[in-house]
C-alpha cells in the first residue's frame, strides 16, 4: 500500500523529471532503478510553492544557465547561504531555522529582490527519488519563509536533485555539503 501511495505521489515528479533527463542525455538505462527509499509524510497539508519541477523546459534552461555560470555554484558567495538537511530527511534543523530567520530579515529589508529555491540532495537513491527529494526540500524552505511573511510571489523552487553536487567525492562529509537547499537570487532592489 505504502508503495502505491509513493507512486502516485511522485508519478508528477517522475513524469517531468524523465523529460528533463530525456532531453540531457543520450544515454537509456539498461537496468532497472533501485526501489526509493520510503517516503516522509508532508509536513504541512497547505498547498506548496510553485516549482519549476513541474515545469521541464524551465528546469532545463536554469540547469543550462548554472552549468553556464549564470547562477549560485552551491557556493555561499550570495547574501543567503545554503541550509543543509539530515540524509533522507526535507526537515530544518534548529540551526536551519535560524539561518532562516536570518534570510527573511534580509528579504524584508530588499523588498525588489525575489528568489529561487534550489533542492539539492547527494546521490543515494534513484534519480527520481531525488529530484522529489530535492522538490521537497526547496518546498519546505519557502513554506517557513512565507510563514515569516516573505510573500509567496517572491519565491520560486526548482528541484536538481543529485544532479548538480557541490562535492563529488564518495563520503559523508561530502554528502551531508550536497544535501542543501541553495538560494539564487534572481533580482535585486533598486538603489
Amino acid at each position: 500500500m505504502l508503495n502505491k501511495r509513493l507512486y502516485a505521489s511522485s508519478t508528477g515528479f517522475l513524469c517531468a523529471g524523465l523529460l528533463f533527463l530525456a532531453g540531457c542525455s543520450q544515454e537509456t538505462a539498461s537496468t532497472p532503478a533501485p526501489a526509493a527509499a520510503p517516503e516522509k509524510p508532508a509536513a504541512a497539508t497547505e498547498k506548496p510553492p510553485s516549482s519549476s519541477l513541474s515545469n521541464p523546459s524551465a528546469q532545463a534552461s536554469s540547469l543550462e544557465a548554472h552549468q553556464q555560470g549564470t547562477l549560485g555554484k552551491g557556493e555561499n558567495t550570495g547574501p543567503l547561504q545554503d541550509v543543509y538537511f539530515e540524509f533522507d530527511s526535507y526537515d530544518l534543523s534548529p540551526e536551519s531555522r535560524e539561518l532562516l530567520k536570518g534570510h527573511a530579515t534580509w528579504l524584508k529589508a530588499n523588498p525588489q529582490a525575489t528568489v529561487e529555491v534550489e533542492g539539492h540532495c547527494d546521490d543515494r537513491g534513484t534519480s527520481e527519488y531525488n529530484l522529489a527529494l530535492g522538490a521537497k526540500r526547496a518546498d519546505t524552505v519557502t513554506r517557513y519563509l512565507t510563514d515569516l511573511g516573505i510573500p509567496m510571489g517572491r519565491l520560486s523552487t526548482i528541484s536538481y536533485g543529485e544532479e548538480l553536487p557541490q562535492c563529488k567525492e564518495q563520503n559523508e562529509s561530502c554528502w551531508a555539503k550536497n544535501r542543501r537547499a541553495h538560494f539564487v537570487v534572481k533580482s535585486t532592489p533598486t538603489a
